[in-house]
């Protein structure tokens, strides 16, 4: 399978998901303040969700860019990030439905969790496949915005049961922390790319 067919795959699956999602609101059964406020906790965590997507999304499509040639590792650890992230629309649902209650937000976080695991894991596959010269490990450097993510997903989990909303909070933090564009590929590609120019001339 080349690069173009595992992209073009993963944004079939990532789009089915956020259109799974959107489904799950449900239009108010009246037209005032009344009949809206159900709907709000849904909503909300539709919102979450979507950004979340859409960031990985946006990440895997750079990630993918890096990769020089594709494996069966990258194949199945691919898959295994698709797995979780087709966990999302469940997991939102169960939480927006039940207005952030202890244990559907926890599960939210340990779908969460799990789906950066999975992404961190697609990511050392990558760099694996490329050897000792790796262009994607050079670009991502230590990668402590990752890791920091992951510690922020594992600690919301238990917190979930101690207060839901410090536990939202975090997971707020986390996609705000990704929603600044993560420019560490984009400038290496950049000076590839001009390194190339530059020789050619």
């Amino acid at each position: 399978m080349n690069k173009t067919r595992l992209e073009a795959f993963s944004d079939g699956v990532i789009a089915i998901l956020i259109t799974i999602m959107v489904l799950e609101l449900r239009i108010p059964e009246g037209a005032d303040w009344d009949s809206v406020q159900p709907i709000v906790p849904v909503f909300l965590t539709y919102v979450l969700s979507f950004v979340v997507l859409g960031i990985y999304w946006s990440n895997h499509h750079h990630l993918l860019h890096m990769a020089d040639r594709i494996t069966g590792g990258i194949l199945w650890a691919n898959l295994h990030l698709l797995f979780w992230l087709s966990l999302t629309p469940f997991a939102t649902g169960w939480m927006g439905r039940n207005h952030f209650a202890p244990l559907p937000t926890a599960m939210y976080g340990v779908v969460l969790l799990f789906s950066a695991v999975s992404y961190t894991i697609l990511v050392r596959m990558i760099i694996a496949a490329q050897g000792p010269s790796s262009r994607l490990k050079a670009a991502i450097g230590s990668d402590a915005k990752g890791y920091l993510s992951l510690a922020m997903y594992a600690a919301a989990i238990p917190l979930a049961f101690v207060n839901r909303w410090i536990a939202y909070a975090l997971y707020v933090a986390v996609v705000l922390i990704w929603l600044v564009p993560d420019r560490r590929i984009e400038r290496r590609v950049d000076a590839e790319s001009h390194s190339r120019r530059a020789g050619q001339i």
